[in-house]
């Protein structure tokens, strides 16, 4: 049994005293058996690493730079995020392919950097509504995972995999169960065929899971968890996420 990991993601937002009430929040709900994380904005991994140093919940990025060092302003590497504590980094997110033009190679690039310096990378892949429509869902999942999967070799088994259709992010829509768990198991074959530790390799959700319909979804074979973006700022909404996740 793969054991059941929910990540929160808040985005471009919080504050230090919106983050606090938020993290005590989380510090004192549970217990949960899944295991649990937070991805934070940069300014803010420092306080988050002395909120959550030696719980149970763990902390991480919601990106970083494919490059080491140098003359990259506005950058953070994986060498700092690890310097702060993270055990997780986002990379791919629909937000910022769309939003910054981020490649398929690039984003396979962040991946190698994040595992150099001993994190997980959590790599989202996930279609748009016009490419839902057009039928095109089962190609591009497997082409930007393939980029991924070309680039990281026999070091693959060491990420996370985050499905999120990006027509249900943000917009309040969902994939039903059925839906999430069809790409789930298109990756989960993917994957099957590129290590033999696939069985042991997560795939999370990430379309606007709620209290709600978290459930439904975590109870289907290949959803390992998920990634949450509203959600994970209310500390009841989040905390009920992770009591249906285990």
């Amino acid at each position: 049994m793969r054991r059941k990991l929910v990540v929160g993601n808040w985005k471009m937002n919080g504050s230090r005293a919106a983050n606090a009430e938020l993290l005590a929040g989380l510090n004192a709900a549970g217990p949960w058996t899944a295991d649990v994380a937070v991805c934070a904005p940069f300014p803010y991994l420092g306080d988050v690493a002395l909120s959550l140093q030696g719980g149970r919940i763990g902390w991480g990025a919601q990106d970083c730079s494919a490059h080491e060092s140098g003359a990259f302003t506005g950058e953070v590497s994986a060498a700092m995020l690890a310097e702060f504590g993270c055990r997780f980094v986002i990379v791919g997110h629909s937000e910022r392919r769309a939003l910054h033009g981020e490649s398929d190679q690039l984003v396979a690039d962040k991946a190698k950097a994040a595992l150099a310096h001993k994190l997980t990378p959590i790599v989202c892949v996930g279609e748009t509504l016009a490419e839902r429509e057009a039928g095109e869902t089962d190609h591009v999942v497997k082409r930007q995972l393939s980029a991924v999967i070309h680039t990281l070799g026999h070091c693959v088994p060491q990420i996370v995999v985050a499905y999120e259709p990006v027509w249900a992010i943000g917009t309040g829509k969902t994939a039903t169960p059925e839906q999430a768990q069809a790409v789930h198991a298109l990756l989960r074959a993917q994957l099957h065929a590129a290590t033999t530790k696939s069985d042991e390799m997560l795939i999370l959700y990430g379309g606007s899971m709620k209290p709600d319909n978290a459930a439904q979804l975590l109870g289907q074979a290949d959803i390992d968890g998920g990634l949450i973006g509203g959600a994970s700022l209310k500390a009841a909404d989040f905390a009920a996420i992770c009591k249906a996740a285990g």
